[in-house]
């Protein structure tokens, strides 16, 4: 059965971490491929000087939205562990919002490889991407 954003959103909100659970991540899109998208509002809370979005705001967004491309893959959260993360700053996070979209590249018997391309909104500008290898416990 596939996972839904609705199922996304109900996993995070009820299991992660509280400081995770701050950034107030809005699950959009999930499918069975193992495709995951999430919206974040830049606000005041994650932003630093210039207004612009902290980079452990964005790092932060990156590994959950690829944890929850592997739940899309599975259909369901198993537990992954976060074995690398690499984030590339492209330009400086700002906007009303950032939306990340992680995807599997590579599913192996216990290691995912994925990447996530974040875009601040309204400007539509790729302002990072990350990789992550997770390894499924």
């Amino acid at each position: 059965m596939p996972l839904t954003p609705a199922d996304a959103q109900t996993i995070f909100d009820e299991n992660f971490a509280p400081w995770v659970r701050a950034l107030d991540l809005q699950f959009t899109e999930t499918d069975e491929t193992g495709r995951c998208t999430a919206e974040m509002a830049i606000t005041d809370d994650l932003t630093r000087m210039g207004d612009v979005l902290s980079g452990q705001a964005l790092a932060a967004m990156a590994d959950t939205v690829m944890v929850f491309a592997c739940a899309s893959l599975f259909g369901e959260m198993r537990p992954v562990a976060t074995t690398n993360l690499e984030v590339q700053f492209l330009r400086p996070g700002l906007g009303e919002r950032v939306i990340c979209t992680a995807e599997i590249t590579k599913p192996g018997r216990n290691l995912l490889f994925c990447r996530a391309v974040m875009r601040a909104e309204p400007s539509g500008k790729d302002i990072a991407t990350a990789t992550a290898t997770f390894h499924l416990a």
